[in-house]
């Protein structure tokens, strides 16, 4: 039996369903796009113009929630089946758009290059447990004008598993659509096999800018997947209350499906957010809080209740250094968010509020995704009735070490941890180094990188690939990108 937890029952479920929708009603959302706002006026919707609101009707949310599809499946760039966003499938994905990445050297932060996210690329190559990339850091090497694509244009070039992503300005994601088509071929094949999956945020409370709204619209009309990113601050930019601001994230969620069914009706979607409390103390947005937790788990029942796949931040820290607090708010989100089931959990590897990416400590997220997934598989009878002969053998042997039933089951009933994870007894330990969790995980990322193989991505593809990049870097005064180690 697959173990799930849940927070909201039926009842308060559809409650804050139907308070976001009266919210929809009156006062609306605001829309910052007047093609998007036509868009909804001429299906029905009341707009003010001058006010910049939409007034979304029943009829259109149900439409909406009709047409979206109620799971979609991501290909890597050979054209594999990845990840499958349906029913309680959990994949997990790094965090995306950090700014700073944590120096393992020197433990400072510092501005991200090309070369760390070519490292970074080649590390979740090998990460088991990590299912897709996210474009997880902004390299501070090149124009600001091209960072969205060019992050994107590096995690096709030298990692093949699907990429998480999104596009800061409404000129970026033409060419980050280009970068994605020299993958695929044609317009169609990248319809049928989606290689990425865009973040969409709109500003809380109950507001899509101009950017954000488009990039819905293009996204919609090209069929390639968006995660809604609502963002509440309980306390803050939405109620105290975890209540009030799950009504606001369903409201500001149910607006964006709206925008993009209307678009293209069944394009795919993700229900997804990275809400969070406010800390008053600090004033602070704590993602490793536990009510930001359980406000993650309580959306993703709303998204399935309403039949969508879902997504979520959660599964990171907002430490500042490999430390016991990055582990315990990392390892109880991961957990968290496999037991409920959330389809693309967005997190592993980041600190500090989502603003720094540890390489080390994706490493030893990337356990603690493992562990979880184990988790979830629960605990089923492997050849366990009759017991009597299984015992046995017991009595018989003393121990079962060889056993064929266990030589049979062990790695299916075991999970085993790589070598960030120290299960050696205190003299093995001593012998091996002594190494703390940062000096394992750092060797592991040594390791993992040094192993990482090319990807086999076409050489013509990767051709078009730079050649589609180098053009949109001269748009800006770039004649050069920077030198890329091979």
């Amino acid at each position: 039996m697959r173990p799930l937890v849940t927070f909201l029952g039926t009842e308060l479920i559809e409650k804050i369903i139907a308070e976001a929708r009266s919210i929809l009603h009156v006062p609306g959302v605001e829309i910052h796009n007047e093609g998007v706002l036509a868009m909804l006026s001429d299906h029905g919707a009341p707009v003010d113009a001058e006010k910049k609101r939409a007034f979304l009707t029943d009829d259109m949310i149900d439409a909406a929630l009709r047409t979206a599809p109620r799971a979609f499946k991501v290909y890597d760039v050979l054209g594999r089946e990845t990840m499958d966003l349906s029913g309680h499938n959990v994949h997990f994905t790094p965090g995306s758009a950090a700014i700073h990445i944590l120096d393992n050297d020197t433990g400072e932060l510092r501005t991200p290059t090309t070369d760390d996210y070519i490292r970074y690329a080649r590390l979740v190559s090998g990460l088991e447990h990590i299912a897709s990339q996210s474009t997880s850091l902004i390299p501070g090497d090149v124009h600001e004008k091209i960072s969205d694509s060019y992050r994107l244009y590096l995690s096709l070039l030298f990692c093949e598993k699907p990429v998480v992503t999104g596009a800061f300005t409404i000129e970026a994601f033409q060419i980050m659509k280009d970068l994605q088509l020299a993958v695929r071929g044609t317009a169609e094949a990248l319809k049928e096999m989606p290689l990425t999956i865009f973040s969409c945020c709109p500003t809380a409370p109950l507001k899509w800018s101009d950017v954000t709204s488009q990039n819905v619209v293009d996204c919609a009309i090209h069929s390639i997947p968006v995660e809604f990113i609502s963002m509440p601050l309980s306390g803050f930019v939405a109620p105290v209350t975890l209540v009030g601001t799950l009504i606001q994230h369903t409201a500001e969620t149910l607006s964006g499906l709206v925008i993009s069914q209307l678009a293209n009706p069944g394009a795919p979607i993700l229900y997804g957010g990275s809400p969070a409390i406010f800390d008053v103390r600090y004033e602070t947005t704590p993602m490793g809080a536990v009510e930001t937790m359980m406000v993650d788990c309580a959306y993703n029942e709303i998204g399935k209740h309403l039949g969508l796949p879902t997504q979520a931040y959660i599964g990171l820290s907002d430490a500042k250094q490999l430390d016991a607090q990055a582990g315990a708010e990392a390892s109880m989100g991961a957990m968290l968010a496999a037991l409920a089931g959330i389809n693309n959990v967005s997190g592993p590897g980041m600190l500090d509020f989502e603003s720094c990416l540890s390489l080390e400590a994706l490493v030893l997220d990337n356990e603690l995704c493992g562990m979880a997934l184990r988790l979830v598989r629960g605990i089923e009878p492997r050849e366990d009735f009759p017991a009597r002969a299984r015992f046995e053998e017991l009595l018989n042997e003393q121990h079962l070490l060889i056993s064929p039933h266990t030589r049979r089951y062990l790695r299916q009933e075991h999970y085993m941890p790589g070598p960030a994870i120290d299960r050696a007894n205190r003299s093995r330990w001593r012998e091996e180094g002594g190494l703390t969790l940062r000096q394992r995980a750092h060797r592991e990322v040594e390791r993992l990188i040094a192993a990482c193989e090319p990807s086999r991505l076409g050489d013509d593809v990767k051709d078009r690939l730079t050649e589609r990049m180098v053009s949109e870097a001269r748009r800006y005064g770039m004649d050069v990108l920077p030198r890329i180690s091979p």
